[in-house]
Parts: structure tokens; C-alpha cells; sequence
């Protein structure tokens, strides 16, 4: 697997979609999270979005973000529980091309610890649709903080070792 490291940092273009039926920008504290640790990280943030947890305007701007050549990476929090509001999973996997199951799998190991067997509730998931990374997390702050922390921070990292995703993302027109 190590063939897939870099030498160097790449930056990413990196999309944020906060799905919540009750968050704006004034108080949205997982999306200003993600936002200030990916560009902390060396990353770019292209476009930032909040969305009713709604499947098909989720499914709109998520396949705009896929289709466009900036858009590398895409991050949603919210809407990866188990209620009946929580449409992300539905919304966002029949656009994958590729699952990345052990996204959604790490993530919930991980999560064990801090809520016990309530884990099983979340529905975090990712994949790839045209060469594009999507990561969706949970709707919580504690959660966004898990995910970029413990998983992504490292596999959007073009240096990590073994092995990372940029080699499977897209370059944009520029790189």
C-alpha cells in the first residue's frame, strides 16, 4: 500500500453541507468546526452550505458538488441518525460509486467508547462518486470533532502512511 502516499502535502478543495432542520450560520458549530479544521489542516474550502434534511435538496447540491471540477472532497454533518428526519445516508449512498464501508465502520468503533452500544443508532457513512471523497458525519459537534480527528485529518493528508484517499480523488483543473 505504499505507493499511495505523496511526499508532500496536497490541499484539497473541500465542500461543507450542514443538514439540520433548526441550524443557520449563526449557530451551526459542527460546520464552523469542519471548517476551521480543514483549512487549519492546509485545505481549501470551496463552498459552504446549509440544507433542511430534506432527500432531495440534500441529493441536489451533493450532485452539484460531485459534478463540479473544484469540488474534491465533500463533508456533511447531521442527519445520519435513525430518526425519520435523518436522510442523509438514503440521500447521499444511491450517489456513490464506491462505498468506503470502513469509513462508517472506524467511525462507530471509535464512538464506542464515548456511547456504548447507542453506536449502533449512527449511520455515518462515505463513499466516492466521480472521483470525489463524501464523508457524512453526524449532526453533533463531538462527532464532527471524532471524524475530521480521528479519520480524516490523516486520509485527506497526501503524506499519510500507509495509505490515503488523495490518490483517488479527482485533481481540479488547477492541479
Amino acid at each position: 500500500m505504499g505507493h499511495c502516499t505523496n511526499t508532500r502535502f496536497v490541499p484539497l478543495n473541500i465542500a461543507v453541507l450542514t443538514l439540520s432542520d433548526t441550524r443557520d450560520f449563526t449557530n451551526d458549530t459542527s460546520g464552523d468546526f469542519l471548517q476551521k479544521a480543514l483549512q487549519e489542516a492546509g485545505h481549501q474550502l470551496v463552498e459552504r452550505k446549509i440544507s433542511k434534511d430534506d432527500k432531495y435538496k440534500i441529493r441536489a447540491i451533493v450532485s452539484q458538488w460531485i459534478a463540479s471540477e473544484e469540488v474534491q472532497v465533500i463533508l456533511t454533518t447531521g442527519g445520519t441518525g435513525f430518526t425519520e428526519r435523518d436522510n442523509t445516508p438514503d440521500a447521499v449512498s444511491a450517489l456513490f460509486d464506491r462505498n468506503i464501508d470502513g469509513f462508517g465502520e472506524l467511525f462507530r468503533q471509535i464512538t464506542y467508547t464515548e456511547l456504548g452500544t447507542s453506536t449502533v443508532q449512527s449511520r455515518a457513512l462515505a463513499g466516492m462518486a466521480n472521483k470525489t471523497a463524501i464523508f457524512c458525519m453526524p449532526g453533533s459537534t463531538g462527532a464532527c470533532k471524532t471524524g475530521w480527528n480521528k479519520i480524516l485529518k490523516e486520509q485527506l493528508d497526501a503524506t499519510h502512511r500507509p495509505c490515503n484517499f488523495v490518490m483517488h480523488i479527482k485533481k481540479t483543473p488547477t492541479a
